[in-house]
């Protein structure tokens, strides 16, 4: 094998793996919390559960305002959404095709909690988020 064909393999190797680690990553954060949610009394996850939910519109309390998941993140998880009101990008939510999502334990809480109040009104309950995680990670 001459030189650049090591060259090559090496990096494919590499790029492999990074996506094997990003993708057990996101597996195993997925995993933990939604271990937490069962003992915190949710039951089993339901991705169609997750959809209904995630394509749900709801009245703000506060601002009377309709929103769903959909109004910020579109309703095809795996392309970009646009925030209503900032009206920033928003990369695609599954991890097929943003490795990154999904991967971060805090970062997963930190966006339930700000876009469950923003969106339902208030926090997602631990059964919501279970169904939530259980939709995008069959995307």
């Amino acid at each position: 094998m001459n030189e650049i064909n090591k060259f090559v393999a090496t990096g494919l190797t590499i790029l492999g793996m990074s996506y094997g680690s990003i993708a057990l990553a996101q597996t195993r954060a997925s995993e933990i919390l939604q271990e937490e949610y069962q003992r915190s009394g949710a039951e089993n996850f339901s991705a169609a559960r997750g959809e209904t939910l995630w394509k749900q519109e709801f009245t703000h309390a506060k601002s009377g305002q309709k929103r769903s998941c959909t109004t910020c993140h579109g309703s095809n998880l795996r392309k970009p959404g646009k925030h209503a009101r900032t009206g920033k990008t928003i990369e695609p939510m599954v991890p097929s095709v943003n490795p990154e999502r999904l991967t971060d334990r805090k970062k997963i809480e930190k966006w339930f909690l700000r876009n469950c109040k923003w969106t339902l009104g208030r926090e997602c309950t631990p059964q919501e988020k279970g169904d939530f995680l259980s939709y995008m990670g069959n995307q």
